[in-house]
C-alpha cells in the first residue's frame, strides 16, 4: 500500500503544497514530483489529459515525493471513479454549488459503505501489492471547488457533507460569479473577504481550507489555507521562459 502524506500532513493541521498539471506531458508530472512539490493535480478540466495519459502521469508522479491528484471534468460519478482506478489519491471536483453536489462527489468517491464507489482498480497497482479496496479508503482525499456565489453563501452546507475532506477555492472564477472587478481595490477588497467567509466555514465545519494560490500562494498560507497550489507548471515556464528571453534581448542590440 502507499501512504497518502500529503492528506497525513493536512489531516494533521500542516499545509501541503501543490502545483497543478496542464500541459498533458507525464515526463513534466514527474519532474514536478522530483522537485518536491507534496501533491500534483493532474487537470483533466482545463489541462490537455486524457484518461490513459492521466495513469501514466500518476505512475510517474510517485517516482518523486508528491502524491499523484486529479481534477475531474465535471462532478460525474464514473469520472471520479475512472481516475481512482486508475491511481489517482486525491480527487478535485470542479464547480461544487451545493451539498446535494457534495453528496455526489464523497458518494462516487468512497466504497460502500461510506460511498457507492464501483470495484475493479486494474490501473492501481502503481501503489504496491497488498488489498487495495482495504486500504484506500484513508488513504483518498476528496476536495470540491466552492468558485461560485452559490457555492459560497451554502459553504457551510457543503463543507458538513461527510467524506469531504476538505475545499480548493478556485479564486478567478469565484470573482467573475461575484461580479467583481479586481482591478479595483473595492473589488479585491470583497474578493478576499469572500475568500475568508470559505475559511471559516472549513474551520467550523472541521475541514482543509484550500485555495489555487495562483502567483503568490505563500499570501494564503499566512491566511491559515493548508491545502494550497502554484500557479500551473505552463504559467510558472511561460513567466521563466518570457523573463529570460528579455534578459537575453536586453543584453544585445537586438
Amino acid at each position: 500500500m502507499r501512504n497518502n502524506a500529503a492528506k497525513q500532513r493536512l489531516m494533521a493541521g500542516k499545509p501541503a503544497i501543490g502545483v497543478v498539471a496542464c500541459a498533458g506531458s507525464p515526463l513534466v508530472a514527474e519532474m514536478l514530483s522530483l522537485i518536491g512539490y507534496d501533491f500534483v493535480i493532474v487537470d483533466n478540466q482545463h489541462g490537455a489529459w486524457d484518461e490513459n495519459a492521466s495513469m501514466v502521469a500518476f505512475h510517474q508522479i510517485v517516482l518523486g515525493a508528491a502524491t499523484p491528484m486529479a481534477r475531474v471534468r465535471q462532478n460525474d460519478f464514473y469520472a471520479i471513479g475512472r481516475l481512482l482506478d486508475r491511481g489517482a489519491l486525491g480527487i478535485v471536483v470542479p464547480m461544487v454549488n451545493s451539498p446535494q453536489e457534495a453528496e455526489a462527489a464523497a458518494f462516487a468517491a468512497h466504497y460502500p459503505p461510506c460511498g457507492g464507489r464501483s470495484a475493479g482498480a486494474f490501473g492501481a497497482a502503481l501503489h504496491g501489492a497488498g488489498d487495495y479496496m482495504a486500504w484506500v479508503e484513508d488513504q483518498v482525499y476528496l476536495a470540491v471547488q466552492i468558485e461560485t456565489a452559490e457555492g459560497l453563501e451554502r459553504a457551510d452546507e457543503i463543507l458538513s457533507v461527510p467524506g469531504v475532506d476538505g475545499c480548493w477555492i478556485g479564486p478567478i472564477d469565484l470573482a467573475k460569479s461575484l461580479g467583481l472587478d479586481l482591478t479595483s481595490q473595492s473589488g479585491r477588497q470583497r474578493h478576499e473577504a469572500a475568500i475568508m467567509r470559505v475559511l471559516e466555514a472549513c474551520r467550523r465545519a472541521g475541514k482543509v481550507p484550500g485555495i489555487f494560490g495562483g502567483a503568490d500562494p505563500g499570501y494564503w498560507l499566512d491566511k491559515g489555507f493548508l491545502f494550497v497550489t502554484t500557479a500551473p507548471e505552463l504559467d510558472i515556464l511561460g513567466d521563466t521562459m518570457r523573463t529570460m528571453l528579455a534578459g537575453i534581448r536586453a543584453g544585445r542590440a537586438w
